[in-house]
């Protein structure tokens, strides 16, 4: 049975509004956009799981504070994709009584780590170079893409046209990789600065311009939101670059400990064959980030 729990209550934070409602060379990018999530893995691909017969036990570390990946619910028990994602992972390699869940800050995540406090790390963690040289990581489950936001047509039957979009301004925040994302993609579009994501927001809701490109999943949850007061709807799809948004979310665990690792990527394909990822995303991304 997984335990949860956090050795530092006084980090847990409630949960104040949860909304239900690859150019490493080559850019993706989904002409439709996709309500289940895009194999990470071959169907066809086989990974061996290690014999874990000596594992004490496995411990994955994560934060309280990336909804919905990771948050404090209403009940006050910590929940998420990526605890959901630890509790599946756990199961399918049979190993639920020695699995545990721990809450800390996003800064202690590294030390705890480096230090046994756990044997793995589930928390949105980027996998940047100077991090590949201390630590292992599994395969990308998910990815976080990039996508346009647009006003909503007067006319419901009216679609909105990526063309159309492109023809206007477009709303970005200054400085980010987006931005940087947005020019190296379209170089014949005009992108609008704007200086924080709400400043572009609002700027969108209120028709100063008629479309913006930004993450993904943040947009998706506001389109949804009251505060866009269904103002905007996401456009096209999803625009995927490791050169400018990484390789995607994965756990990090110690490199002494490669068959854990391999234990992990076993794991993540056997639930990305049966769909159980997929599962898992729709319960916390009803509306899809593809």
């Amino acid at each position: 049975m997984i335990r949860i729990f956090s050795i530092q209550p006084i980090i847990r934070i409630i949960l104040i509004i949860f909304v239900t409602a690859w150019i490493g060379g080559i850019a993706v990018h989904a002409a439709e956009p996709m309500r289940e999530l895009p194999l990470s893995f071959d169907a066809r691909e086989r990974i061996a799981k290690p014999d874990l017969s000596g594992l004490a036990r496995l411990r994955f570390l994560t934060t309280v504070d990336f909804p919905p990946f990771n948050f404090i619910d209403q009940s006050q028990k910590l929940s998420g994709f990526h605890v959901d994602l630890a509790r599946e992972i756990c199961r399918v390699l049979e190993i639920e009584t020695k699995c545990q869940i721990q809450a800390v800050t996003f800064e202690e995540l590294q030390p705890a780590l480096e230090e046994g406090q756990g044997e793995a790390v589930l928390a949105g963690v980027d996998m940047t170079d100077d991090l590949r040289q201390r630590f292992a990581f599994t395969r990308p489950f998910l990815r976080l893409p990039a996508r346009f936001a647009a006003r909503t047509s007067p006319s419901a039957a009216a679609k909105v046209e990526l063309s159309a979009i492109l023809a206007k301004p477009v709303g970005v925040v200054a400085g980010t990789t987006h931005e940087a994302m947005f020019k190296a993609f379209f170089p014949a579009a005009t992108a609008q600065a704007f200086p924080d994501r709400a400043a572009m927001l609002q700027a969108l809701k209120a028709g100063t311009v008629n479309a913006v490109f930004s993450d993904g999943m943040q947009l998706s949850f506001w389109a949804a939101s009251a505060d866009a007061a269904a103002c905007c709807t996401l456009v096209g799809g999803a625009y995927v670059s490791e050169h400018f948004l990484g390789e995607g979310l994965a756990i990090m665990n110690r490199k002494g400990d490669p068959a854990l690792t391999q234990a992990l990527d076993h794991a993540l394909l056997e639930l990305s064959r049966s769909g159980r990822l997929n599962e898992i995303y729709l319960r916390y991304f009803p509306t899809g980030i593809y």
